[in-house]
C-alpha cells in the first residue's frame, strides 16, 4: 500500500482512503520497511496534523479494514508497514482489544507502536485501556506538540524493536539473568511485604515532607514522570518534588553543565548537574538523605519496580541505550536501590561507562541473596556529600 498523503486532504468517509502524490517504485527488499503512519478514525484535524508531521500515511475508518490492509501490505506490498498506528477512542472497546490481540500475534505487526487518541476519552475508559494494556501510549493528538509527538513515536519504535529481544532473553534465561522461578517469586513476595509495611509505618513522615514541600514552593508534592524499566516497560515514576515548577523545561538550558556530557560531542546518555539551580532548599535536604525516593515504594507495591534493581531511566535517556550492549541493563528490573548506588553513590567522578557497566553487572548476577546483600549495604550510602 502507498502511504503518501497530499496536504490538506478532504476525508471522504469511505471504508479506507489512500492518497497519492505520484506513483513511486519501491525496491524489492525482503526486510520490512517502516514508513509513515496509519490512522484509524474520522478526525479530519488529526489526519491533517499527522500528514504535516509524517509527510505520508494512510487512513481507515474501519478496524476490520485495518486488519485486511495490514495483511495485504505484507503479502503484496513489498513488506511496507507504517511506523506507528493511531486509533481513535470512539471505537468499541472490544473491537480495539481484538485488533490489539491481532497485532500482538504477528511478529511484524507487534513491533508497530499502537497509540490511542484520548480525545473524548473518559476516566473510566482510560482506566480500562491502561488496565488491559491495549496501547503503548494514550495521547491527545490535537494538543500534542509536533516535536514531542515525533519524539514519542521515535522512542516507542526503539522500545518495540528491542522489547521482543529483551523478553525472549528473559524467558529463555540467557546470561543467567534470573537464576530460577523461585528467585523471581521470593523477590516479588519480599517487595510486596517490605513496601506495604514501609508505607504504613512511614505515612506520618510522608505527611511532614508534603507540608515542607508545599510551604517552600507552589506545585504538586509529588514529581511524576514516565520512566523505562525492565524490558523497556514504560510506567509512571513517583518521587517527592525537589525542584521548582517547570524544571523539566530547562534541561536544554543547562545541557552545558551536564557532568555526563561528552566534552567533544556534547552527547550524553544521562543528565546530571552538580549544584543544580532548579533544586529547592527542602529538595536539597531530601536528596542528601534520599527521602525523595520514598514514594517509589508505591511503584514497588504495584510491580513497576523492585526494591533492588537498575535505575529506571527517563525516556530521553532510555532512547539512547537501545544498542545490543547497552540494552542488557534492561534485563534487570528497575529498582529503588542498586549496585551503582552502593558502589559509588553521589561520586562525581563516575563515568557513563562505569554506570552502565554496573547496571549490566547487576543484570547478569542478580538473585535474591544478592539483592539482600545490596540492601544491607544501602544504609551507609544514603547520606550523600553531593546534592546533585
Amino acid at each position: 500500500m502507498d502511504f503518501t498523503f497530499q496536504p490538506k486532504t478532504i476525508y471522504s468517509g469511505n471504508a479506507f482512503v489512500r492518497f497519492r502524490v505520484k506513483a513511486r517504485e519501491v525496491a524489492a527488499d525482503p526486510e520490512i520497511i517502516h514508513s509513515g503512519f496509519y490512522y484509524i478514525g474520522r478526525n479530519h484535524g488529526n489526519i491533517e496534523k499527522l500528514v504535516k508531521l509524517f509527510k505520508n500515511g494512510y487512513a481507515s475508518d474501519s478496524i476490520d479494514k485495518t486488519r485486511v490492509e495490514l495483511i495485504r501490505s505484507i503479502e503484496r506490498e513489498n513488506n511496507k508497514l507504517p511506523e506507528v498506528i493511531f486509533c481513535e477512542s470512539s471505537f468499541d472497546f472490544a473491537a480495539v482489544k481484538e485488533l490489539v490481540q491481532f497485532l500482538k500475534r504477528s511478529p511484524e505487526f507487534s513491533r508497530i507502536p499502537f497509540i490511542i487518541d484520548s480525545t473524548n476519552l473518559c476516566e473510566i475508559e482510560m482506566g480500562m485501556y491502561k488496565k488491559n494494556m491495549l496501547a503503548d501510549d494514550i495521547i491527545q493528538i490535537e494538543q500534542a506538540e509536533h516535536n514531542a509527538l515525533k519524539s514519542k513515536v521515535s522512542f516507542l519504535n526503539k522500545v518495540k524493536s528491542r522489547a521482543d529481544e529483551i523478553n525472549l532473553s528473559l524467558t529463555e534465561g540467557e546470561g543467567q539473568i534470573i537464576s530460577s522461578n523461585i528467585h523471581g517469586l521470593l523477590k516479588r513476595i519480599f517487595d510486596i511485604v517490605v513496601s506495604l509495611t514501609a508505607l504504613l509505618f512511614l505515612s506520618p513522615l510522608f505527611l511532614l515532607i508534603a507540608i515542607a514541600i508545599r510551604f517552600e514552593s507552589r506545585g504538586s508534592v509529588f514529581y511524576v514522570s514516565k520512566r523505562a524499566g525492565r524490558g523497556y516497560k514504560i510506567f509512571d515514576f513517583y518521587k517527592f518534588r525537589t525542584m521548582f515548577g517547570g524544571s523539566d523545561a530547562r534541561v536544554d538550558e543547562l545541557a552545558h553543565l551536564n557532568q555526563y556530557a561528552d566534552s567533544k560531542t556534547k552527547q550524553a546518555y544521562f543528565f546530571k548537574v552538580n549544584n543544580d539551580p532548579r533544586v529547592t532548599k527542602v529538595g536539597e535536604f531530601l536528596r542528601k538523605t534520599s527521602l525523595d525516593e520514598l514514594p517509589q515504594l508505591l511503584n514497588v507495591l504495584v510491580g513497576d519496580m523492585s526494591l533492588v534493581g537498575n535505575r529506571p531511566l527517563p525516556l530521553y535517556e532510555a532512547a539512547t541505550l537501545t544498542t545490543d550492549n547497552f540494552a542488557q541493563r534492561f534485563l534487570a528490573p528497575a529498582g529503588i536501590t542498586g549496585l551503582w548506588q552502593i558502589k559509588r553513590r553521589g561520586g562525581e567522578e563516575m563515568s557513563v561507562e562505569e554506570r552502565i557497566s554496573l547496571d549490566i553487572d547487576y543484570a547478569k548476577k542478580c538473585n535474591f541473596m544478592y539483592d539482600l546483600w545490596i540492601m544491607a549495604n544501602t544504609p551507609s550510602a544514603l547520606i550523600q556529600k553531593s546534592s546533585a
